[in-house]
């Protein structure tokens, strides 16, 4: 039974799909269904049912999911293990938040890059929450405050942001002193989240409205400096806007907690090598402390 059958068994599975599949892959559909035929009738089943819109797994294919992910599990970890210290081979894809991700978390990658010249590297940059085990990634880098799940967190670095408003904004509906007095005014959000602020040693939770959403942090900082609300930031997207004064911090005396950056994987008994190496590289990059040239 080869080893890339049932690496492209298990991805079919996940992508629920032979065209997904062999996206991921980065080969051809012909030869994703040539090796699913192959495993197919060397185990004499019938994994998968092909119909116009995907995919389904039968319910041999159900069963057989689960083993061949953990062989597939134990071929990389063997892999891995007689490697050359320090040598990283095969795909690595990873999905990175869009705001800020380009500018702060793009030059770690392509460092890791730089060190593993063997290394494919393969990033997706979306302010949307993906579904590393359904989209296929080997894991993820996401900010804030993290979701209960069963997927498996390491922090990389924190994370500081203010509340902020343009100084129009201000002028014209004046800066709210309170958390009673922020449900008031007009927040800029991602959607219908909650705002966590700090009075003292106490988290207090906030619902602000608003009219203007957008899952990036970018376009609401736009239109923070445009001057439509007050945007609950992280600081590595408004240094210079506060430098300049387009924008002013407010409610100083209830600061949001810090938050943090974490690299997320799904569950599992031990990470990739890749994904270890990665961790690693980015906690090195991003906790306080002095950097690498």
């Amino acid at each position: 039974m080869d080893i890339e059958e049932i690496r492209t068994f298990v991805e079919v599975a996940d992508a629920g799909g032979i065209s997904s599949a062999a996206a991921r892959l980065g080969v051809a559909k012909s030869i994703v269904s040539r090796r699913l035929l192959r495993l197919e009738a060397e185990l004499g089943v019938q994994l998968l049912a092909r119909t116009t819109r995907g995919a389904a797994l039968t319910e041999a294919g159900v069963t057989f999911r689960d083993y061949a992910a953990r062989v597939r599990a134990e071929i990389d970890a063997a892999r891995e293990a007689i490697l050359p210290a320090g040598d990283l081979r095969g795909r690595l894809r990873v999905a990175v938040p869009l705001s800020f991700g380009p500018t702060h978390f793009a030059p770690i990658l392509a460092e890791m890059a730089r060190r593993h010249p063997h290394l494919q590297l393969h990033t997706c940059y979306s302010d949307r929450f993906v579904d590393l085990v359904a989209d296929g990634y080997d894991c993820a880098i996401r900010i804030g405050y993290l979701q209960d799940s069963n997927l498996i967190a390491r922090r990389i670095g924190p994370i500081h942001g203010k509340l902020l408003a343009s100084p129009d904004y201000i002028n014209a509906n004046g800066s709210p002193e309170s958390p009673e007095e922020l449900v008031a005014h007009e927040a800029l959000m991602q959607g219908t989240e909650a705002w966590q602020l700090m009075d003292g040693d106490k988290i207090i939770t906030v619902r602000p409205q608003g009219r203007f959403k957008a899952d990036n942090g970018t376009a609401l900082l736009a239109a923070a400096t445009a001057g439509l609300g007050i945007a609950y930031l992280p600081d590595r997207l408004t240094h210079a806007h506060l430098a300049s004064g387009a924008l002013v911090p407010v409610m100083t005396r209830y600061p949001p907690p810090p938050a943090g950056a974490y690299v997320i994987r799904p569950p599992g008994q031990h990470p990739a090598r890749k994904i270890r190496v990665l961790t690693e590289l980015l906690i090195e990059y991003c906790e306080p402390g002095p950097h690498p040239a």
